[in-house]
């Protein structure tokens, strides 16, 4: 610790809580963040954060408090308590959803979904839909079949009544917003970043077009690589930290900041490249062309219009720009709505809140070639458009998706929408994939064969 009258963290203890702050939206984590490699995690029931008493008193017992100041407030088992309790840690904005009632999700359970059975992907051994959720480490899942809640459960930090942090979900949602700025004609697919926002005209981003940012086939000299310590994620971790910078740090003290230092490697348009940063360039430049934050602009084109029950919030850096890439934070039954909401093509109470020519580009996918070269295996002939990521599967599905489990899952075909809020120890959705995928389609096809609710 430094000796002087403000406090600072160890240089490795700072980098690790300030990267906290952006792993939310990343595929990958350092070690500290997760299970190692060489151990089994506890399972979902032993990991529950009321069994290990995480925050559980007045004030807890030293040992069961979680601080944002920790280097490992987000790793696991703590991350399960964490993923519901972001807004008591750091700064956040608020995404409201109006006065008025929420429009209530009418319910018939279907008591035969738990023992719904499926075979995980490369491998023989059959699987229940039940047995699914606690492998999962699924703290809430809901399944809507043509707008009825055919299940709903609850588990780990979740209730009917919380939040859970969306993770990269976000981005799904920023690029709902961008692909709506898009059909209304505000913004312009082929305009270059660097028209709209100036101050990235000399960035890598300055001669990328709005739909090679949408699309994350921009070319960038940045990784997210967290077993090397140069990797340019630090430097954007602290960037978009709230905590104070060390002693000495002359560098970007916020998201924007750290964007116009973003330098190109390679031709935009060629190669699909997953990086957090595409999608917080879509938040500056709509915010840039609307004048509102993507959490204002939410709230006045979908959240208030959505029938919402409960409020919604950003996590924030220190200048309080939400975390269009991954900050996003919701009830379970909202994102369901949402999910619902894309499924009936943007149409909800008689009123069209989501322009279909927004859905049916994202629905249509992107480039699967570029895809492919990205070497996603457990998503063979998917693509990414809108920031949403396309099956082409014969139902058409297609789905949000962040780290540690969450998902929102739209199969038009099968009238299907299933949202999920998790705590898998492992972050990347190649840990959960082989038994999510199937779950989720098996479960649609079954829904497919039920009468009409």
């Amino acid at each position: 610790m430094a000796t002087s009258t403000r406090v600072y963290f160890p240089r490795a203890q700072r980098r690790l809580a300030a990267a906290c702050t952006l792993l939310c939206a990343l595929v990958l984590l350092p070690a500290a963040h997760s299970a190692p490699a060489s151990a089994t995690p506890p399972d979902a029931a032993a990991s529950d954060p009321g069994t290990l008493g995480w925050m559980q008193g007045f004030p807890p017992p030293e040992a069961k408090r979680i601080r944002y100041t920790d280097s490992d407030y987000f790793a696991f088992p703590k991350l399960r308590w964490t993923a519901c309790h972001f807004r008591q840690l750091m700064p956040t904005v608020g995404v409201s959803r109006g006065p008025g009632a929420a429009v209530p999700l009418p319910q018939r359970l279907d008591a035969a979904i738990d023992a719904l059975p499926f075979t995980p992907l490369n491998t023989r051994t059959r699987m229940t839909w039940a047995q699914s959720l606690q492998a999962n480490y699924t703290d809430g899942i809901i399944v809507l079949h043509d707008g009825v809640v055919v299940y709903e459960r609850y588990a780990g930090c979740l209730q009917p009544d919380g939040q859970h942090g969306a993770m990269s979900v976000t981005k799904s949602i920023t690029g709902l917003l961008g692909e709506m700025l898009v059909a209304d004609g505000v913004l312009d697919e082929n305009e270059t970043v660097g028209a709209i926002i100036p101050e990235l005209a000399h960035s890598a981003f300055g001669d990328a077009t709005v739909k090679q940012v949408l699309e994350m086939t921009t070319a960038l000299r940045y990784s997210e690589d967290y077993a090397d310590p140069n990797a340019e994620v630090w430097q954007y971790a602290a960037a978009g930290s709230t905590l104070p910078p060390a002693p000495g740090y002359t560098g970007p003290r916020s998201y924007y900041d750290y964007l116009q230092t973003v330098h190109k490697q390679g031709r935009h348009g060629e190669a699909f490249g997953y990086k957090t940063i595409n999608t917080d360039t879509l938040g500056w430049i709509i915010a840039r062309r609307t004048g509102k934050p993507v959490s204002t602009l939410l709230s006045k084109r979908i959240w208030t219009r959505l029938g919402a029950e409960q409020d919604a919030y950003y996590t924030v850096d220190s200048s309080g720009t939400p975390f269009a890439g991954g900050g996003f934070n919701a009830g379970l039954r909202d994102m369901a709505r949402l999910g619902q909401l894309l499924l009936q093509d943007g149409r909800s109470n008689g009123q069209q809140v989501i322009p279909a020519a927004a859905i049916a580009r994202i629905r249509a996918g992107g480039d699967t070639r570029a895809f492919a070269t990205a070497g996603y295996t457990l998503l063979p002939g998917w693509s990414y458009r809108g920031m949403w990521w396309v099956s082409h599967n014969p139902h058409g599905a297609y789905m949000a998706r962040g780290v540690h489990g969450q998902a929102l899952y739209i199969d038009p075909a099968a009238k299907v929408v299933i949202a999920r809020f998790g705590s898998h120890p492992v972050a990347g959705n190649s840990a959960n994939d082989p038994t999510t995928l199937p779950a989720f389609d098996a479960l649609a096809r079954y829904l497919m064969t039920q009468p009409s609710r």
